[in-house]
């Protein structure tokens, strides 16, 4: 190439150059499954997840803060087991957890951080719905979201964990953690260096398990008793696990789930059977059940929070107009930053 070129060449030159790669970028817009609206990665990419049609990009390192090694290979291992969700449960479920977000929150210019996304099932419930999401998830659960949002476009799987979310501060109009932050050990902690990555004005939907702070003593004991069944289950072989498990959502929840569906026969015009543990599952179906019951008994790392507690853990993330849902499952809760 002759760089002795006179001032009018070197700006043709330049010209040509931008012009060139404006139509080659034009031409990446328009292949099919192109995801245009993806936002830059802000660190280097560690090590890569090839798939058959795609490439998962991966931050995760032994440095992590926020991680629980056995936690996230737990829920690595339970992603790998429940991969597939009927759009109709999803649905469903997800429309139980949005019901305290304001559509006009979910629109055509909203970017969304999926922040732990599991499955990617969240993702999908959001994808018809928002601009893009950038899920991500520490585990190897990368995969399976990878696999159920494979038909749409405005989704990008990657693998990173809070203390390394791979994209620039004040990037997302909108951030949805759900079920994720009472698996970390510092959860506050963990809350306040996610919003990091909101945007001023946005908004931060978060679901953490409850303190049973609005149940009674029978509750409560039902689960003292279940969680010194999780203590153990949870550090039993993976396998042994996901057989004490199916057993569990099979000896324990289906009955008392059949209890609850009487009690709400007989007193068709009370709710005498929301006070019965596991009543929530009355609608749901057996792979939910399954699903939640390794969720429940199998993960190592778990902790809970009362409504008063989380509100002052969002409020010094920097957090107001919290609007906690009074409707199950207990708590969500959403902020604006």
């Amino acid at each position: 190439m002759n760089y002795n070129l006179s001032k009018n060449g070197q700006i043709a030159l330049f010209c040509e150059y931008n012009c060139y790669f404006y139509n080659e970028y034009q031409k990446l817009s328009q292949i099919p499954g192109r995801l245009v609206n993806m936002l830059d990665y802000n660190q280097k990419i560690v090590n890569t997840i090839s798939l058959e049609s795609s490439e998962i990009a991966s931050f995760v390192t032994e440095n992590d803060a926020f991680v629980d090694s056995k936690t996230v290979a737990s829920f690595g291992e339970e992603w790998e087991k429940f991969d597939s969700f009927d759009d109709e449960e999803i649905t469903k479920i997800g429309n139980e957890y949005f019901d305290i977000v304001d559509p006009r929150i979910l629109n055509k210019e909203t970017v969304v951080l999926d922040l732990g996304c599991g499955s990617g099932r969240w993702s999908r419930y959001m994808s018809d719905k928002v601009k893009f999401i950038e899920a991500v998830d520490p585990s190897k659960a990368v995969v399976t979201a990878v696999k159920l949002n494979q038909d749409l476009k405005n989704i990008r799987v990657t693998r990173a964990g809070v203390d390394n979310i791979p994209f620039a501060d004040n990037s997302f109009d909108l951030i949805v953690c759900l079920g994720v932050l009472h698996h970390l050990p510092k959860t506050a902690e963990a809350l306040k260096k996610a919003t990091e990555k909101l945007k001023p004005n946005g908004y931060f939907l978060l679901y953490l398990y409850y303190k049973l702070d609005n149940r009674s003593f029978f509750y409560k004991l039902f689960f003292w008793l279940s969680n010194s069944v999780r203590t153990i289950v949870s550090k039993l072989p993976s396998s042994l696990k996901h057989i004490v498990c199916e057993f569990l959502a099979v000896v324990v929840y289906l009955p008392l789930i059949f209890l609850a569906r009487l009690v709400k026969k007989i007193f068709p015009k009370k709710r005498y059977y929301k006070l019965l543990p596991l009543s929530y599952y009355l609608n749901k179906s057996f792979t939910i059940i399954r699903n939640d019951a390794l969720d429940r008994f199998g993960t190592p790392l778990e902790q809970r929070f009362s409504k008063n507690e989380i509100e002052v853990m969002m409020k010094n993330a920097g957090f107001s107009e919290i609007k906690f849902s009074e409707n199950e499952p207990y708590w969500h809760v959403l902020g604006r930053k």
